[in-house]
């Protein structure tokens, strides 16, 4: 016999893993897995574990992934039930992480057990798990894939367990993400008396035409697979508490999701440019960028996991790549990647939870999908 997706789940929750925490919730999967026949490969890179495992060695290979780690569930009192504690009621399962992404993991193990022992896996399945998602994402996934690209580990096509779905389990399947690029702007002035602005150099009279300069024209229109670049102002500070003083410089912040017309250093280029041209005195720096927009071509693994969505729910999900960022940005270096899973709306939320009937379902979607792409 083997876990109920539901089972899994509910095991899972019940560890309190908030990033970078692991409380055990990995080490719960190696010891499911590895009763199953997996080859598991504990890995720690920091303070983050991290689990590679491996049902067979033949090509081709098939991973899931995903993430046991979640977001801290903020004020308990706010919860109608433990948010560490899987409760099942109302036809659903409470928790943090129940949707974002507990459930996703638990469903792939189900349909992996299920189909390891059936005894048609005609090649291999793998896993890649990390505790370090929701965190700063520098120890986790983007690790797991430098490691797996350098021993020459080969993986040919992945799902990652992400909750993809909007209305309806099953109608969306992200084939891309676009990028995340943080510039930090600091306007540069002379601080003095607001009696005496001769002898002073007001910064904030120079934010509007920045600001301006930031935001148009459009930085794009759109491709047909991806939405407009956008740049949002994020904070604008001044650091002033005094009515008297003229400040001597503003700062602000902001992101950009950019799709696969830019680079960082094209984007990062780009704003200076404008910036110049507004002609404020300034500096401005970009945050670290590992979040670069990529799309998995439309074609046969698109087309078998859509179809698999088909074989359960009766319906065709649409292609997209909207939304933020994913680990599907590290293990697009790996292979083919799409991401596929339960509805997103309550993810990071109170009182989050996952349907029971939703949980089983893509349970079987993901048992469909090992089924065609193991069937030749």
């Amino acid at each position: 016999m083997t876990a109920s997706a539901l089972e899994i789940a509910r095991a899972l929750i019940r560890y309190p893993s908030v990033t970078p925490a692991d409380e055990g919730a990995l080490g719960y999967v190696r010891a499911l897995l590895e009763a199953a026949g997996f080859v598991c490969e504990p890995l720690r890179f920091g303070a983050i574990e991290n689990l590679y495992a491996r049902f067979g060695t033949a090509a081709p290979c098939l991973a899931f992934a995903g993430h046991t780690d979640v977001v801290p569930p903020g004020d308990v009192s706010r919860w109608r039930r433990d948010p560490f504690g899987a409760e099942v009621a109302e036809g659903k399962l409470w928790g943090r992480g129940a949707a974002d992404m507990k459930g996703g993991v638990a469903a792939a193990l189900a349909a992996s057990l299920r189909f390891a022992a059936s005894g048609a896996c005609k090649g291999s399945i793998a896993f890649l798990l990390t505790g370090d998602e929701e965190g700063p994402a520098v120890d986790g996934t983007i690790r797991l894939a430098e490691l797996l690209r350098a021993r020459g580990d080969v993986i040919n096509h992945c799902v990652l367990g992400e909750p993809t779905s909007v209305a309806v389990l099953g109608d969306t399947i992200k084939n891309g993400r676009r990028g995340s690029l943080t510039g930090r702007l600091r306007l540069i002035g002379k601080q003095g008396h607001v009696a005496y602005p001769h002898l002073a150099d007001n910064p904030v009279r120079a934010l509007p035409r920045a600001l301006d300069a930031l935001l148009a024209p459009a930085l794009d229109a759109g491709t047909p697979d991806f939405q407009p670049t956008n740049l949002e102002i994020v904070t604008v500070d001044v650091g002033n508490p005094a009515s008297n003083v003229i400040p001597g410089e503003v700062r602000a912040v902001f992101n950009i999701r950019f799709n696969d017309l830019w680079t960082p250093d094209t984007l990062s280029a780009e704003i200076r440019r404008r910036l110049e041209a507004a002609g404020a005195a300034h500096e401005l720096a970009f945050d670290p960028c590992n979040a670069v927009a990529f799309l998995t071509q439309r074609g046969p693994f698109t087309d078998l996991v859509s179809q698999a969505v088909a074989d359960v729910t009766g319906r065709s999900p649409e292609l997209s790549t909207g939304g933020g960022t994913s680990d599907a940005r590290f293990i697009k270096d790996l292979c083919p990647v799409v991401e596929l899973g339960l509805l997103s709306g309550n993810m990071h939320g109170v009182d989050e939870y996952a349907d029971l009937a939703d949980l089983d379902a893509l349970s079987r979607i993901y048992e469909a999908i090992l089924a065609r792409y193991f069937s030749g």
